[in-house]
């Protein structure tokens, strides 16, 4: 009789020890899955974020930070002492060598190479056109030589897989005795322009261009001079490499 009370007594269910037990396999199972992740790394694209990580800290081999900018000369890209191709640490990109040098001999062409600039980073390559070659002041109505040069170079820039961003940039002054109510209108505007002159007069793809305003907010030199300002009034041709995300 008291072993059957004894029995009567135990509580229904699993054990106590069970639900311990249950949440020890969970967390190991958690574990291995988070190990397997591990395995099957992608290491390419760890690669690519190692890259964008280095470029974006400007960080060289063995510790230096590097502050020299990257530049474009005789159709080579340099960075210091050293050549810097715009590919590093498994990153490749499609910009050839030789169609930058193709662009600069164009430049070159109509004595441009005080006025367009060419700057590699680890968006892409960027060809900086300033205002007085495109535009007159608070305009965005092309000149007749910026569609001439804008052609030599759309021709170029046609013949590569590329997406390219159309960036317009301005100084901090707002325009006056224009259409455009501020630099946002102006810079936008004028992006779109340079963007559907590539489109329709050289025929690159809508879905290679994407235009964007940008107003004051990336200059280049501070606005603390006339001829700093006029630096910054400018758009740029962004030909985006194959890992950029912008």
């Amino acid at each position: 009789m008291a072993r059957k009370k004894k029995q009567q007594e135990a509580p229904p269910g699993a054990p106590l020890f069970m639900a311990t037990y249950g949440d020890m396999v969970t967390l190991l199972l958690c574990f291995f899955v988070l190990l397997y992740s591990f395995s099957t790394l992608d290491v390419k694209k760890f690669e690519m974020l190692a890259a964008s990580m280095q470029v974006a800290f400007n960080v060289q081999a063995g510790g230096s930070t590097n502050t020299t900018p990257v530049s474009i000369q005789d159709g080579a890209l340099q960075q210091g002492q050293g050549a810097a191709s715009v590919q590093s640490a498994g990153q490749k990109t499609e910009i050839s060598h030789q169609v930058l040098a193709m662009v600069r001999e164009a430049i070159k062409s109509e004595q441009l190479e005080d006025e367009i600039q060419i700057v590699a980073n680890e968006r892409g390559v960027s060809i900086s056109m300033s205002e007085q070659v495109l535009f007159d002041e608070s305009s965005a109505v092309l000149h007749p030589e910026a569609a001439r040069i804008l052609y030599k170079i759309g021709t170029i820039l046609e013949t590569m897989p590329n997406r390219i961003s159309i960036e317009g940039h301005t100084d901090n002054v707002q325009p006056t005795g224009s259409i455009f109510k501020d630099n946002w209108d102006l810079s936008a505007a004028r992006a779109a322009v340079v963007a559907s002159y590539l489109n329709k007069s050289i025929g690159i793809a809508e879905n290679r261009l994407q235009a964007v305003g940008l107003g004051s907010s990336s200059p280049v030199v501070p606005n603390d001079s006339p001829e700093h300002r006029s630096l910054n009034r400018r758009v740029d041709l962004v030909i985006l490499s194959e890992y950029s995300i912008r």
